[in-house]
């Protein structure tokens, strides 16, 4: 039995609206034929009415071919017919997409072959064992502390920067905002690439040049250089923050993940609190230089555990399963939904640099939502800046203790990490009791419980995130993107105004400002939940 070589007219051409046929198998050329009842099925930790975080949101066109489980389904064959695996994207509009709505190019559809998991699959992530799992989660979780726990180390010390430089607190201040600055650019750009490239480059690359701007901030000579230093190590230290909750759900299921996401939900707060306590006593005892030079050795032992993530992206496994089952078959129609409707660089642009602005300004839920997640955010740094205004000038306590004050920060974080995972359990049931079909807005208990109590937020954090990706499952990407352009754009301006606050305002009065403000957002999730109630009866 011959292997007959590609021919020039492929699967993904015959969906070209300039293409007519799909070029037919020749004589001896080996296919692959479906098993009757062989078409796949989602394994028992997967909810197919939840958006499948592992999907490539921004470098698919779903509009031409709609959504498909190829990447969580399994089957005995190893592909399913592609007629049989594209559905519509969940919405309230129900809209075919244009693929189906075709009749012709439907048609076609049913000689394509998805790839997907064999059973039992062992290159499926999600079929490794627990043990190693949970090192996965555990690796990922420390990357993005590290990352976050390298924006606020300096605040440990502003004053010997102000000291060297001679600069004002605000210009100190920036040191923190550019980075921040640097984390919302990045993800921008690393997200749509790990969605083309897999994940496990960009592990590693970004985190390596990440650890070696670090030292012209170490060995800084003037102002400029260490601010322009700390924006690069936000830019390519933002690896993290893009990749780490991509990879949590490309090993966990949607039913299975509820504590490892909770892990992750943490990590940006429990990284930033650790920052000042380390950093505090390191400029203390031997100067504010050697706040880089320990932040380095940490990113540099975080940056050898993070080489040893394999690559969990599904669709970057499987394209790498496709390519090589047409080599080694000859059939050009074996292929993933990737490929077959692969964006357009320039759609791909759009959709990350161009919807998530046109998103802000035109779906409220999204600003609101993203808004009431970057105020804890915002809220977090202010802590950075107020904290030493309240305890080292008020009380006249030394750098190495104010830092410890922000472990009351911590010990909320560990209190919503005991929460999340029983919030997640009231989401499943929730699920169950509306006959396996829950409501984005059921997300929101999370929200109505922790809005009372703002120091622990992770709860709140992570209920605005799950919301976000339940109300906007078409675009789940641009939405997120959305968030964190908000939540870098606030978290990069606190630090320029939180001291003047304290300082013109006073202590009692800068503080009431900010416990107001959450007050004024309280009711959004209780109104965003209650208006569903209302739909409903």
């Amino acid at each position: 039995m011959s292997v007959t070589p590609r021919s020039e007219t492929t699967t993904m051409e015959a969906f070209d609206d300039t293409a007519t046929a799909v070029e037919k198998p020749a004589p001896g050329h080996v296919t692959l034929s479906v098993e009757p009842g062989a078409h796949g099925h989602n394994p028992p930790s997967h909810d197919p009415d939840r958006p499948d975080l592992s999907f490539p949101f921004q470098t698919t066109d779903v509009e031409r071919g709609g959504f498909t489980d190829e990447y969580r389904i399994t089957s005995k064959a190893g592909y399913i017919p592609a007629d049989l695996a594209l559905r519509p994207v969940p919405s309230h509009y129900h809209k075919l997409p244009a693929v189906l709505a075709d009749p012709e190019k439907a048609v076609r559809l049913k000689q394509v072959k998805l790839v997907t998991w064999y059973e039992n699959d062992p290159e499926d992530p999600r079929n490794w064992r627990n043990a190693y799992k949970w090192y996965i989660t555990f690796v990922c979780a420390l990357s993005v502390v590290s990352i976050a726990f390298a924006t606020a180390i300096i605040a440990g010390d502003f004053g010997g920067v102000m000291e060297e430089f001679h600069v004002s607190e605000v210009v100190v201040a920036l040191s923190v905002s550019l980075m921040i600055i640097g984390f919302g650019i990045g993800p921008l750009i690393l997200a749509p690439l790990s969605e083309l490239h897999g994940r496990r480059p960009f592990w590693v690359a970004p985190f390596l040049v990440y650890i070696i701007f670090n030292i012209p901030c170490a060995l800084a000579k003037n102002i400029g250089t260490l601010l322009v230093s700390r924006f690069l190590c936000g830019l390519f230290g933002s690896g993290p923050f893009a990749l780490a909750g991509g990879a949590i759900a490309d090993i966990w299921d949607n039913n299975e993940r509820g504590f490892a996401v909770a892990l992750f939900a943490a990590a940006p707060y429990g990284g930033p609190v650790l920052g000042p306590i380390v950093g505090g006593f390191i400029g203390e005892t031997i100067g504010w230089r050697w706040i880089f030079w320990v932040n380095m050795i940490f990113a540099g032992v975080v940056a050898c555990l993070c080489a040893t993530i394999p690559e969990t992206y599904a669709p970057a496994i499987l394209l790498k399963r496709a390519k090589r089952l047409r080599e080694e078959t000859g059939d050009p129609h074996i292929t993933t939904e990737q490929e077959l409707f692969k964006k357009s660089l320039k759609e791909i642009v759009i959709e990350t640099a161009v919807r998530p602005f046109q998103m802000i300004a035109t779906e409220p839920i999204l600003t609101l939502m993203s808004l009431y997640a970057s105020l804890i955010y915002g809220l977090l740094y202010a802590f950075f800046f107020s904290f030493p205004i309240v305890f080292s000038e008020g009380y006249g306590y030394n750098d190495g203790i104010t830092g410890l004050m922000f472990c009351s920060v911590l010990i909320g974080v560990g209190l919503a990490l005991f929460v999340t995972p029983r919030l997640e359990r009231n989401y499943i049931r929730r699920a169950q009791a509306k006959g396996g079909h829950a409501d984005p807005e059921d997300r929101l208990i999370g929200m109505m419980i922790g809005c009372w109590f703002i120091p622990i937020v992770v709860v709140l954090y992570f209920s605005a995130n799950a919301y976000i990706i339940d109300a906007f499952p078409g675009y789940v990407a641009s939405a997120l993107a959305a968030k964190i352009v908000i939540r870098s754009g606030l978290g990069a301006a606190t630090p320029l105004f939180i001291t003047p606050m304290f300082h013109n305002l006073g202590n009692g009065w800068a503080a009431s400002v900010w416990g107001f403000i959450s007050l004024a957002l309280i009711p959004i999730p209780f109104c965003f939940y209650s208006d569903l109630t209302m739909q409903k009866s």
